[in-house]
């Protein structure tokens, strides 16, 4: 488990497999919950579990900030999967810390196989959104978790980047870190799938992704809840990119 100090205990399960759950909540009081699947039906065994742990678990989950508490159907399969978690949740008697992050801007990552190609990064055009550094949201959980006893708000604390981009808008500034000359080539949902899936995405992920990107609004919000939780502002996604210039290596001859 990289970076995690060397008291800490790693262990493998299943969050479908109550028992397995019930095994790794032994001995634990709090949990951060990161729900990873593309349906939340699977999620009422674990849910079960933490809503039965005694003593009761402080829980802290990870949702998404497109979530509207005002519509029953979301904008699309991705963001209703969160919203469906939030009310298991809830319908299961659990008051969790509700973290709903901005787009993450690890999910950069992803380009590496084209930008190991070339100069141009192709894909859906999304929605703009206010980036937010995937270590400033980890670092809201931990100081929930830490301090727990004096969190009487549940929110939900929306936690986004300082400025709101496009896709084109990241590349630019992933380019600039890299010292490329980067652009964006948006493309119609069909060729979107299959660049998707040429770079290794799942099926289904393809699909929900690509009907996001056709679906799901701009948020221009920008929120200060980073600094709220955490005591500083939130990241740019320009000092993500030089922080990560490396991971993105060279591009291939």
């Amino acid at each position: 488990m990289a970076g995690a100090p060397p008291e800490a205990e790693p262990v493998a399960g299943d969050l479908t497999d109550p028992v397995a759950v019930r095994r790794a909540l032994d001995g634990v009081d709090a949990v951060f919950l990161i729900w990873p699947l593309p349906d939340a039906a699977p999620a009422h065994g674990l849910i079960a579990e933490l809503a039965a742990a005694a003593p009761p678990l402080v829980l802290v989950h990870l949702s998404a900030a497109a979530v509207d508490d005002a519509s029953a159907r979301q904008s699309d399969p991705v963001v209703q999967v969160h919203a469906d978690m939030e009310a298991l949740l809830h319908g299961a008697g659990l008051r969790p810390v509700m973290l709903r992050s901005d787009t993450l801007a690890s999910n950069t990552r992803e380009w590496k196989r084209q930008l190991a190609a070339g100069e141009v990064v192709s894909g859906p055009e999304t929605a703009r959104t206010a980036v937010v550094d995937e270590r400033d949201v980890a670092e809201a959980a931990v100081a929930v978790l830490l301090a727990h006893h004096a969190h009487r708000d549940h929110g939900p604390y929306v936690l986004t980047g300082p400025e709101v981009l496009g896709r084109a808008e990241q590349i630019a500034q992933l380019g600039a870190a890299l010292r490329r000359d980067l652009r964006f080539q948006a493309l119609p949902a069909p060729l979107a799938r299959a660049r998707m899936l040429a770079d290794g995405l799942p099926e289904p992920l393809a699909h929900a992704l690509v009907a996001a990107s056709e679906r799901r609004p701009d948020s221009p919000r920008v929120t200060h809840h980073v600094r709220r939780l955490t005591g500083h502002p939130a990241g740019t996604f320009a000092r993500w990119a030089a922080d990560h210039a490396a991971e993105f290596g060279r591009r291939e001859p």
